[in-house]
């Protein structure tokens, strides 16, 4: 983490470009078998979002979107004979598959207490810790060249209303984890679409980091320089919090604030760490915001002259699955907030922006890289990739992450302009 430029440079988001969303209905019912449901905590009966849907043993998997309800495309080749499903701070579920009928089932998650001493918690260091997991990530993640396939969405905001809703199939390409982040680590579009709103007040020609790239530059693990950067660790106060469990492994947590002040800006946030394997499982972080000009620095890549940006959220989650012993890549989400205003107008108007990616399929050892002619640019947008469709079976057999009923209806909204 040498400067906030390098640490997520790559990615880029322009705010008046977007993808379309619509329901999918399966083809090709006969290859495949499609589980939908949704997932609640069983004594509040609470809707539980970014859960994990997955068939053990394979990198095939979804997540679960806003309403905790998800829907997954299983090769009928695999025999898979179950679904687990996972989330943090409680037991995993197993589901029966049953190929003879999509399913429509109602998961009641218990809530699992964590498993460690705190005494024995408490007694640790919480930045040695930090450094053992760093020393750890060649031998805790993948050793060999993986090509993911992945579903990345990405929706604009404006106040209450969506105005640009962009979604992907995207190819991950990644070298071993104990190169770090490499030339050779790139993201290829499969197949994409968009909506864009029509209303001329929608268009704001900002430019922001995000975009497809996230799949790269937010791998924390490879790419050290964002929060794993032993020469770094300094900038931080390092804390011990109370330990989790997650896929009911026990975890140790260990939150991290700036204790210097820097010409760029740090982050605040946690750290999730298998206790047993000494593996980072899970990350959130979020932009301090502490100098706001900072803070548009390492954010905003272009803007009118005559327009006020002012940021007022920037945050990050990334998750790792396990499997056969080995940690991949699973889950990365972002969400910005800001408020932008044209001088000499009173009032601000707030935009969010959430971009998230699943990693839904996957191969590893000797896998074709994807070529540099076909790579997604670290200049480009989506939308330079995707076109607008509006056929309702686009996706076919790919997992992807289950509009929510409230994006389901912005799509709704949107497409009656055009």
């Amino acid at each position: 983490m040498k400067t906030t430029s390098k640490q997520i440079a790559g990615f880029l988001i322009i705010l008046f470009l977007a993808l379309s969303v619509s329901s999918v209905s399966a083809q090709n019912e006969s290859h495949y078998t499609s589980v939908s449901g949704v997932v609640k905590d069983k004594k509040s009966k609470k809707k539980l979002e970014y859960v994990n849907v997955s068939i053990p043993g394979t990198g095939i998997g979804t997540i679960t979107n806003e309403d905790g309800e998800f829907l997954i495309k299983i090769n009928d080749s695999i025999n898979a004979k179950e679904l687990e499903i996972s989330h943090l701070g409680y037991f995993n579920y197993k589901l029966p598959i049953d190929k003879q009928a999509t399913q429509r089932a109602e998961i009641l998650l218990t809530a699992n207490v964590n498993l460690l001493d705190e005494v024995i918690v408490e007694s640790i260091d919480p930045l040695e810790l930090v450094r053992r997991a760093i020393d750890r990530i060649g031998n805790n993640y993948c050793p060999e060249t993986n090509l993911m396939t992945g579903f990345y969405r990405e929706t604009i905001k404006k106040g209450r209303n969506y105005i640009n809703i962009s979604e992907a199939v995207i190819d991950i390409y990644k070298t071993s984890y104990d190169k770090g982040i490499a030339d050779d680590d790139r993201i290829q579009i499969e197949k994409g679409r968009k909506l864009l709103s029509q209303k001329s007040g929608d268009t704001l020609a900002v430019k922001l980091i995000g975009g497809p790239n996230l799949s790269v530059y937010l791998d924390i693990a490879k790419n050290k320089d964002l929060l794993l950067d032993k020469e770094t660790l300094a900038n931080y106060k390092f804390k011990m919090e109370e330990s989790v469990m997650i896929d009911e492994r026990p975890h140790f947590v260990v939150s991290f604030v700036p204790q210097v002040n820097l010409p760029y800006a740090l982050y605040y946030g946690k750290l999730y760490i298998d206790k047993q394997s000494i593996a980072f499982t899970r990350a959130e972080f979020s932009l301090s915001m502490d100098d706001r000009n900072k803070a548009t620095q390492a954010i905003l890549k272009k803007k009118p002259f005559n327009l006020h940006f002012k940021p007022e959220e920037v945050s990050f989650m990334v998750t790792y699955k396990l499997r056969d012993g080995v940690s991949y890549l699973n889950y990365i989400r972002s969400e910005f907030r800001f408020k932008c205003d044209w001088k000499r107008k009173l009032f601000s108007t707030n935009y969010s922006i959430v971009s998230e990616m699943v990693v839904t399929s996957g191969k590893v050892g000797k896998v074709d890289n994807i070529p540099s002619k076909l790579a997604f640019k670290q200049s480009q947008s989506l939308s330079d990739n995707v076109s607008s469709f509006r056929d309702t079976n686009f996706w076919e057999d790919y997992n992807i992450i289950e509009p929510s009923e409230s994006l389901e209806s912005a799509v709704t909204k949107l497409k009656k302009q055009h």
